[in-house]
């Protein structure tokens, strides 16, 4: 059916309508689905984390819509003490704020507090962070909405600020606002710079000023169709993911089939006149790869559903559907449009029978002669070096602070600094204990003895149950080490006092021997740490498996899956710990994020696995009519040029990722971007060829080869009809 399919899109009627048809369904999905938008999940922790919980128990008390801004005054000479006059005026100040955070609030701004040396001053300011409906559920308000309310904060905090003093406007909703405007426009730099690096690079593979204007327009309107759709799969869903990483997915993987496409297609177009019979031949030669390619991908991607962090689960469902975009816009717009274009696409430098060169005098053959004649040291060497990379994970940091989260500078991580300068650590981020009424004053007397805390707060009553909660302000500095351990030391008293259980009116289940539950933005940190720590043990193994899986169906043995799936974990391990170690001593990079370990692992085990994919497959059917380390100087001298183009096209668009502000994707987009590299121009051109030249025949254990002696059956077929031959990527 696929083939009576190609046969039919590559004529002129059938291209004009499959150009008209795919045209019409890209910009109709990209226009009827932009009302829908991705929630804002990312950094979210689970729903069954205990931080999570105690977050919804927050809906219980009063002003549960609103959070604090910590409004940070200093004397405008450093390091001088703020005078009893200024206090004063702080004090007036307080009154002034009153309403700018939170129009229909019934709290008022507190303060000032002053730090220990005199030397700085808070006001906690309120402002509406949700909105509640008649029913009582609360609907977050989005970043770029309160940003505006932050806004005026600012500037009035600034207009009232006393003569001969500083001022910063910081905490949870400055943070939140900040980051809103650290993106504004940075989605549309990402997709001008990806555009532009797919540009220029198809421009440099293919030497012509036409042909890249082809692959680009079919990609960007798989990107925008993909864009929608994933938006609304978020919506619906409820599962938040970042938007610029499914654009390069799109752009890179999309980039990579259509590389593979018009290779095939230029090299047909060498044997015969008849453009469309070259293209015909080309689609359906390269399907098989490109399909299983994808599919392979998907599937791993797929498996990040079985995640917990919120995030994650977001971002492989819609890697997933975005690549699915990528595959059918590839197989069927580009090939209609290269069909009316013709060979003249490739001008100046156009393909005309009889021109097939001498491949065995290309530099790949020239490498892959050296790779197999020297195989075991090739092999030895190149493992070695790839371990070494791999030593820098052994002392790699886990977990960024929020200043550390972002590589533009804000108002909010300089109010925060000064405050943790001045004031207790945890002051800008105390812990949150939730506990029932008759277990309050001895909780509280317990955690004032914890080693760590600094103070507890006054208990706060809910408004229709028993709950009460209160405040643990400790002395580390949030997302640390010390403050980490200070959270195990306060659950482990407010988990063990023998008093009564609370009551989780939440469909949240809790122990019945805990008394009370610990949150809190440093609590959300740490339990999203411990989240991303299984997803990473659980989701890992589940993507070597669907790789192994695919290489078995695909060569028919166990062996060689086995090596290759080995070279491709080493390869991956590798990159993660190159990319660690160059993000440290180069761009100063204090730790990777959380997300980063999980991410980067699947997206180098899925993506790099298929370079490996293209290159074994192309050996499996080399060695039908020959010996085994003769196939494999075949198919790297074959594959050579398109794979490696491919792996840079994928490789830089990933490191377009480093234009925008979240250290996060800036650690995956280097690190991705340098495992590619490293699988490309390393493990497909030596380390693969090594180890398959030294398998030889046991590469396909258990089958046994065919005999090179005796006639190939394929090629008896490929004799009769030459369409159904998919033997050359």
């Amino acid at each position: 059916m696929w083939e009576k399919t190609v046969q039919w899109m590559v004529t002129k009627k059938g291209a004009w309508i499959t150009i008209l048809v795919m045209t019409i369904l890209g910009v109709g999905i990209a226009g009827g689905l932009r009302s829908f938008s991705v929630p804002n999940s990312v950094g979210s922790v689970p729903s069954q984390a205990e931080s999570a919980v105690v977050q919804e128990l927050g809906e219980q008390f009063p002003h549960a819509d609103e959070a604090q801004l910590l409004v940070v005054y200093t004397s405008a000479e450093d390091d001088q003490i703020l005078s009893s006059t200024t206090l004063q005026e702080l004090r007036n100040t307080a009154g002034e704020l009153a309403g700018f955070g939170s129009a229909d609030s019934t709290s008022e701004p507190f303060g000032p507090i002053t730090s220990e040396d005199q030397k700085a001053a808070i006001l906690s300011v309120p402002v509406q962070t949700a909105e509640v409906a008649a029913d009582g559920t609360q609907t977050a308000i989005p970043n770029a909405e309160l940003a505006t309310v932050i806004e005026q904060v600012r500037a009035e905090a600034a207009a009232t600020a006393p003569d001969q003093t500083k001022v910063w406007v910081t905490g949870g909703p400055a943070f939140g606002a900040d980051i809103a405007a650290a993106f504004d426009g940075a989605n549309f730099t990402l997709l001008a710079v990806t555009v532009g690096i797919v540009a220029l690079l198809l421009l440099l593979t293919y030497r012509s000023p036409v042909l890249w204007l082809i692959p680009l327009p079919v990609v960007g309107l798989a990107d925008g169709a993909a864009g929608a759709m994933t938006a609304m799969t978020g919506e619906l869903s409820g599962l938040g993911f970042d938007t610029g990483i499914i654009s390069v997915l799109v752009f890179g993987a999309g980039t990579n089939y259509a590389l593979l496409l018009i290779s095939r297609y230029r090299e047909e177009l060498r044997k015969t006149s008849d453009h469309r019979t070259a293209l015909r031949d080309a689609v359906l030669a390269t399907t098989g790869a490109i399909v299983a390619s994808n599919l392979t991908v998907v599937i791993a991607l797929a498996t990040m559903l079985l995640g917990i962090v919120p995030s994650t689960r977001g971002l492989g469902l819609a890697a997933a559907v975005g690549l699915v975009f990528a595959l059918v816009f590839v197989l069927t717009l580009l090939p209609a449009v290269l069909s009316l274009v013709g060979r003249k696409v490739f001008w100046p430098f156009i393909p005309k029978p009889g021109q097939e060169r001498s491949e065995k005098q290309s530099r790949w053959f020239t490498v892959a002669n050296s790779v197999v004649r020297f195989r075991l040291p090739v092999l030895l060497t190149a493992i070695a070096a790839l371990t070494v990379m791999v030593l820098p994970l052994l002392s790699t940091s886990i977990g960024l602070s929020k200043t550390e989260q972002f590589r533009v500078p804000s108002e909010s991580a300089a109010g925060f600094e000064v405050l943790q300068e001045h004031f207790p650590a945890g002051e800008a981020e105390p812990l949150t204990v939730v506990t029932t009424a008759g277990a309050a004053e001895q909780l509280r007397s317990d955690l004032e003895s914890v080693d760590g805390v600094e103070r507890v707060g006054q208990a706060e009553t809910a408004v229709d149950s028993d709950l009460v909660r209160f405040s643990v302000v400790g002395e580390a500095e949030p997302d640390t080490d010390e403050a980490n351990e200070l959270l195990e030391r306060v659950r482990t008293v407010a988990h063990g006092t023998e008093l009564d259980s609370i009551a989780v009116e939440t469909n949240v289940l809790t122990s019945g021997d805990v008394t009370a539950l610990v949150g809190g933005a440093s609590a959300e940190s740490y339990d999203l740490l411990q989240a991303s720590a299984r997803d990473l043990v659980i989701i890992a193994p589940l993507v070597l498996l669907v790789v192994f899986i695919v290489l078995v169906l695909l060569l028919r043995a166990v062996l060689g899956p086995v090596v290759l799936l080995l070279l491709n974990s080493l390869s991956s391990l590798a990159a993660i710990g190159a990319g660690t170690w160059i993000g440290t001593t180069v761009f100063g990079f204090p730790a990777l994020d959380v997300n980063v370990p999980l991410l980067a692992f699947i997206f180098l085990v899925a993506l790099g696995i298929d370079y490996t994919i293209f290159l074994a497959h192309r050996t499996m059917l080399e060695s039908r009519t020959a010996p085994i380390r003769e196939a494999v100087v075949q198919a790297v001298g074959h594959t050579g040029v398109v794979i490696t183009s491919a792996g840079v096209v994928l490789a830089a668009v990933f490191a377009a990722l480093g234009v925008l502000p979240l250290v996060t994707l800036g650690q995956l987009g280097l690190i991705v971007g340098l495992g590619v590299l490293i699988d490309t121009l390393v493990v497909r051109s030596m380390v693969v060829p090594a180890a398959l030249a030294l398998l030889g025949e046991k590469t396909w254990w258990p089958r046994k080869p065919r005999n090179p002696e005796l006639p190939d059956p394929a090629e008896t077929v490929h004799e009769q009809r030459p369409v159904r031959q998919l033997e050359k990527v």
